[in-house]
């Protein structure tokens, strides 16, 4: 399911996913349109924009956060013009899986999109790594702190929704090395006993500042 307003971006959308072996089931230039799409089709995943008619504000995020309550099998891809982090976060709160927020731009690299669009539907996150810059900087101190620069570089890349395997090629270092820098920002972070990935989602949480108090 693709709802954009810009008809050339979606025609766009519908060819990129469609070589990638996605099937649209449907599209739609407003979140109305969206809303009742989602609800007969019941789509794996929604690449919905942020701003859309008739006011251009936030009608797409608050569409998704709809989605994602009434139809919560229907992963959601959000795509923003410029990095609006408060979407962003306010989407991650109210649920810490199958969510992405990404920049239009980086539809140019198709395979990156394609990449991060089966993760969201897969039910993990994709966050844009520039969204996750700003949200960085706009983080009051806290235990973050104690975090070394490159441990701060793995959560980074964990609140961009990036395996194991994906921080290591990053970074270019071992899986292992990945595996030991995240068990200590689990540890330095204070976080709850609790499953893996469950306190991995904590972690991005409480870097992103959502939730957890922050």
């Amino acid at each position: 399911m693709i709802a954009e307003d810009s008809v050339l971006l979606r025609i766009g959308l519908v060819r990129v996913l469609e070589t990638a072996g996605f099937e649209v089931v449907a599209e739609s230039g407003d979140a109305d349109g969206l809303l009742r799409a989602v609800e007969e089709h019941r789509p794996d995943v929604a690449v919905v924009d942020v701003r859309m008619p008739p006011g251009f504000t936030d009608e797409g995020v608050r569409a998704a956060l709809v989605i994602r309550q009434q139809w919560p099998d229907t992963a959601v891809l959000m795509l923003s013009q410029y990095v609006e982090e408060r979407y962003a976060a306010e989407l991650l709160a109210a649920n810490t899986s199958g969510i992405g927020y990404l920049l239009k731009q980086r539809v140019a690299d198709v395979e990156e999109f394609i990449e991060a669009l089966r993760r969201v539907a897969a039910g993990g996150t994709a966050l844009d790594p520039q969204v996750v810059a700003q949200l960085l900087v706009r983080r009051p101190s806290d235990p973050l702190e104690r975090l070394t620069e490159r441990e701060r570089e793995v959560l980074a890349l964990m609140a961009e929704g990036r395996s194991n395997a994906g921080i290591a090629a990053q970074l270019v270092v071992s899986e292992s090395a990945v595996a030991k820098h995240i068990n200590n920002i689990l540890a330095k972070l204070d976080l709850p006993k609790a499953g893996g990935d469950h306190r991995r989602v904590l972690a991005v949480l409480r870097f992103l500042g959502v939730g957890l108090g922050g």
